[in-house]
């Protein structure tokens, strides 16, 4: 069964398979670089947000030399909006990883590949099977999704992903390794969604447990889900002539590397309420308040002259606060701000 549904697979694949801007074409031998900076974007992260980014960033550093040799900033600032920083600050370490330490050239083998800064499991052996051809499981979220509805692996994730592997390993071919992974990828993404599969579109259907079962939105069985706690949190806008008070938040930690707002307060003002902003992080839910000023145009309080600017803090021109590359939290947060200051 599973040689027969691979080559199902590979078939439909052939025909059917998108079109992405990372992906090689006909015969193009596949850019490592490209395969590895789309699975780093897409990790978490949907097709149609990753591919303006990745457009973006291949257009202003084509190759891993260019990238590596990229400010810090710089290349924090062009990720801002796509979430999980911690992506994007692996991403700079492991490009300058593999130019300083591999010539530029990305290790074959999926051992090496883990070796460098922020590939896992998946991501190595996506790029060993997708860019150098070498028989590797990539399991990602789609193609544990197939996996488990095609053997109707009835235990509950995440106990039941090592079985889930291993069911995935009898089903990549010797021949080809780099195409299925896409294609069990692409699958997962278009016909065997996580609801309403097109069941009757799909070219595994008649290998497929779940489906003779009946119910094949039922797989892969999840735990239910537990509540995420929720935080509370204030920011500060601060203006000054035109500008506004930005930080550079530390290297390690939540949203760390980026330029954001004040979590502190860096001065001593009559801080005005201008509403707050909701945002979902992965392990639990912000609730954040803006407070707004303008340095030394509140009489009422002599302190507001005396302005704390840490050590990476910054006045960012308000006009070009769009260009200054904020986290989607704190890019909530400078709209609050604007509209703070056209009603002032």
């Amino acid at each position: 069964m599973p040689a027969n549904a691979s080559r199902a697979l590979l078939c439909w694949y052939a025909v059917d398979k998108r079109r992405l801007p990372w992906r090689a074409e006909g015969r193009e031998r596949p850019d490592p670089y490209r395969v590895w900076l789309s699975e780093v974007m897409l990790q978490q992260t949907t097709v149609a947000a990753v591919k303006p980014y990745f457009e973006a960033f291949t257009k202003r550093w084509p190759t891993i030399e260019a990238l590596a040799a990229a400010a810090d900033g710089e290349v924090m600032a062009a990720w801002a909006g796509l979430g999980y920083y911690a992506r994007a600050r692996n991403l700079i370490a492991c490009a300058r990883a593999v130019a300083a330490g591999h010539g530029g050239r990305f290790p074959e083998e999926e051992a090496e590949l883990r070796k460098l800064p922020g590939i896992g499991a998946y991501t190595a052996a996506a790029i060993a099977a997708i860019a150098f051809g070498k028989r590797a499981v990539a399991v990602d979220g789609n193609v544990e999704r197939v996996v488990a509805r095609l053997f109707a692996v009835g235990m509950p994730l995440p106990a039941a992903r090592p079985q889930i592997r291993a069911l995935a390993e009898t089903l990549v071919p010797d021949d080809g390794a780099g195409d299925f992974a896409q294609a069990v990828m692409d699958l997962g993404a278009t016909i065997c969604t996580p609801r309403d599969p097109d069941c009757d579109r799909c070219p595994v259907i008649a290998w497929c447990a779940a489906h003779r079962e009946g119910d094949p939105a039922r797989y892969p069985i999840r735990m239910p889900k537990t509540a995420k706690p929720r935080r509370e949190g204030i920011a500060y806008w601060l203006e000054h002539k035109g500008d506004v008070l930005l930080v550079r938040r530390p290297a390690e930690g939540l949203l760390g590397g980026m330029l954001a707002l004040p979590t502190d307060a860096p001065a001593e003002a009559c801080w005005r309420e201008a509403g707050a902003v909701d945002h979902v992080f992965t392990h639990f839910a912000l609730n954040m308040r803006l407070l707004c000023a303008e340095r030394g145009q509140s009489p009422d309080c002599p302190g507001d002259s005396r302005v704390t600017v840490p050590i990476d803090g910054i006045w960012w021109p308000i006009d070009r606060i769009a260009q200054a590359g904020l986290p989607t939290l704190f890019a909530k947060l400078a709209m609050r701000g604007a509209e703070w200051r056209r009603a002032a």
